[in-house]
């Protein structure tokens, strides 16, 4: 295979659409479309991803999708099918949001946690790929991870490893 299989979108179920949309737009500033209403909302977090000197690529970052667990589509039918309730109880959608330079872990978490979030953990850095990381449940079970890299290092990103002594706050917890 010459061109690998590309990952272009990932939807968070949801059984209350419009509630979805404000918090993602509330909690990271993103732009939801209301595409299909009750159904499925378009989140455009704006922006590209980044080149290795940190000037912008060509490749927007990747969109997500907000559907309804009632009717998930597309589907050839158009009452769509089962299951139609949301996950319980277990392991959902993990999506990694690397934050902006222009806002905060506390700010998500505290945004997150007032619109009713469940907090997971805070303050925690993993060496295996250098980042500070802090976790939340949204309101209808999707867990998200916020990811930022610390001062003070450099990552080789050929061979994928740190180099100096990265800032870690003498509080978080070490991985």
């Amino acid at each position: 295979m010459t061109a690998p299989n590309r990952l272009v979108f990932v939807d968070f179920p949801t059984d209350e659409i419009e509630a979805s949309a404000v918090f993602y737009e509330k909690v990271f500033g993103w732009t939801v479309e209301r595409r299909i209403p009750d159904l499925f909302c378009r989140i455009v977090p704006g922006g590209y991803y980044k080149n290795p000197d940190n000037s912008d690529s060509e490749i927007q970052n990747l969109h997500l999708g907000i559907h309804n667990v009632a009717n998930a589509r597309p589907h050839p039918k158009p009452e769509g099918a089962e299951p139609r309730t949301l996950s319980e109880g277990g392991r959902s959608i993990r999506a990694w949001i690397l934050v902006s330079e222009e806002d905060s872990q506390d700010r998500i978490l505290k945004t997150a946690e007032e619109l009713g979030a469940k907090i997971l953990w805070r303050d925690h850095y993993w060496h295996e790929f250098n980042g500070l990381n802090s976790s939340f449940i949204d309101p209808w079970g999707n867990q998200i991870m916020l990811w930022t890299k610390p001062e003070g290092f450099t990552e080789d990103y050929d061979t994928h490893t740190v180099e100096g002594t990265p800032k870690i706050p003498s509080d978080w917890t070490f991985e």
